[in-house]
């Protein structure tokens, strides 16, 4: 195996330049802090890690409320945003604590976890399998419990701009409870 060592890293601004070239799904990732309130953020970072089990990574910022109750609750749900999603890409991308004010939620129909109802086409409930620490940000594992998925068109993020899923809808696979 060959080991890369780095001299000294890019600059900031060609990191932040590169990443807004790769479009990206939207997801809220979602859970509940120890006195069961909810939290989340939007985040673009999801990936698909393994289908056995089936597993997910996520990339939250180690020093946010939401990974500090990720910890605490040791589940979270993805939800995965469609195009009418944009409104809650927005609010839960800012540093509001009082996000779940402003979009309609509950439950999730598995696990209970924070479940954007009007806003995501596709949730996945999740279980931590691991965490590990990265400069400023902590990459999640999770193993998925549950997936619930409607017909919906994917809200996309890159250059800086939200936009649709040139395709159209995706197909619904389990419905949402």
């Amino acid at each position: 195996m060959t080991t890369l060592t780095l001299t000294r890293p890019a600059p900031l601004a060609h990191f932040r330049s590169m990443m807004s070239a790769f479009p990206s799904g939207v997801a809220v990732v979602t859970t509940y802090d120890r006195d069961g309130i909810p939290r989340g953020l939007t985040a673009s970072s999801l990936a698909s890690v393994t289908a056995e089990p089936p597993t997910v990574s996520v990339c939250l910022n180690t020093a946010g409320d939401t990974l500090q109750a990720l910890r605490e609750h040791g589940s979270f749900a993805v939800n995965l945003l469609h195009t009418g999603g944009r409104r809650a890409a927005g609010v839960f991308a800012t540093p509001n604590i009082d996000r779940f004010s402003e979009v309609d939620w509950r439950p999730s129909p598995g696990l209970g976890l924070p479940w954007l109802v009007e806003d995501a086409f596709v949730t996945a409930e999740c279980e931590v399998a691991g965490m590990l620490e990265v400069g400023t940000h902590t990459l999640v594992l999770g193993t998925l419990v549950e997936v619930a998925q409607e017909a919906g068109t994917p809200l996309l993020y890159g250059g800086r701009e939200f936009a649709d899923w040139p395709g159209g809808d995706m197909p619904g696979r389990v419905p949402l409870a």
